[in-house]
């Protein structure tokens, strides 16, 4: 086994929609890597994760034992705003969340068994993506619905926070004023950041709005959902797997929501899928350019952010409106954000 001197041992689980990442850091003054890897997970994955942990294990056979997890949560509700340890109360809190992120929050709580249930008596920390969007003003997080409902919960929370936190974080004394995160992977978001806060985002009460992405709709006019239920014969289950499953680029094209494929392939509606997620991205950048009421820089991170080229040129094309924006690609590190509050709340 390899001897780790001083410091929190973290294992970071970072849960999303179609993949499992794992990495186990050593954190002393920052987050040090010592080995990690990605599980490719079902849509459906839920309890899978307890097999998942097989791989994990395994792959930390030679490495010391955790000391700490954490673990990226998507949604913690209306009550759980803060990063902080996993308890009974937050367990119970974060069950009830489902009901806000169905496609996540099921398989994060299996996650966190599962982990207790290998690592028994290891602290479990949960870092809300939702946390960095807590200080939206009223007029960003209130959604146009009757009072009633909005006291429930239902508000925007915005999504996607580990990844603005660690872009902040990287860009450091190059900092803006105003800054655009346009997060693209199999989720996207764009979130308008003013002085290191989030002011406004493109997600809303579930990661399911804004741009559209490769399985899910992202916004779309309500009544075509009413449509479909009053005509149709869909039901509430069915609209669910509709709109996160069944739409997008992968609905658009046929074919796939990965990118990748996407580029390959020489349908036109492969070709109208792309060109429909580039003009996506481009509106809601130029939303959140509203919001903060012009831009001195927008950041393309994720998957297809940072590695699909195509992609970064037809939003450079699409925004050549915009007087002197700085237009960056920077890596998410989310995993590091993890490992970092997991350290300090552990």
């Amino acid at each position: 086994m390899v001897a780790v001197e001083g410091g929190a041992v973290v294992l970071a689980l970072n849960s999303g929609s179609s993949s499992l990442k794992y990495g186990l850091y050593v954190v002393e003054t920052a987050p040090s890597l010592l080995v990690g890897g990605t599980i490719e997970t079902a849509q459906d994955h839920g309890d899978d994760h307890a097999r998942f942990f097989d791989t994990i294990e395994a792959a930390l056979r030679e490495w010391p034992t955790p000391t700490v997890i954490g673990h990226r949560i998507v949604h913690g509700g209306p009550h759980r705003d803060a990063h902080c340890r996993i308890d009974d109360a937050v367990m119970a809190d974060l069950a009830a969340a489902c009901a806000f992120a169905p496609l996540h929050g099921p398989a994060s709580l299996a996650l966190i068994r599962a982990a207790g249930a290998r690592y028994p008596g290891v602290p479990q920390v949960a870092c809300f993506d939702t946390a960095f969007h807590a200080g939206m003003p009223d007029v960003a997080s209130t959604l146009p619905i009757p009072r009633a409902y909005r006291a429930g919960g239902v508000r925007r929370y915005g999504f996607h926070g580990l990844s603005c936190e660690s872009i902040v974080r990287l860009l450091g004394d190059d900092m803006p004023a105003r800054l655009v995160i346009a997060h693209l992977g199999n989720g996207a978001s764009v979130t308008a950041v003013r002085d290191g806060g989030s002011i406004d985002t493109s997600m809303g009460l579930t990661p399911s709005g804004g741009v559209m992405m490769a399985t899910r709709t992202g916004d779309i006019d309500p009544g075509v959902l009413l449509y479909l239920l009053r005509e149709t014969g869909l039901d509430g289950t069915a609209l669910a797997t509709l709109v996160d499953h069944g739409s997008g680029m992968a609905g658009v094209s046929g074919l796939s929501g990965d990118m990748r494929v996407l580029r390959a392939a020489t349908a036109d509606d492969s070709d109208l899928a792309i060109r429909m997620f580039e003009r996506s991205v481009c509106k809601q950048i130029a939303a959140m350019i509203a919001s903060l009421g012009g831009a001195d820089m927008l950041v393309l991170t994720g998957g297809i952010g940072e590695n699909d080229v195509a992609t970064g040129r037809a939003i450079r094309a699409g925004l050549a409106w915009v007087p002197g924006l700085d237009i960056r690609i920077m890596p998410s590190q989310e995993d590091a954000q993890i490992a970092r509050h997991a350290a300090a709340l552990g």
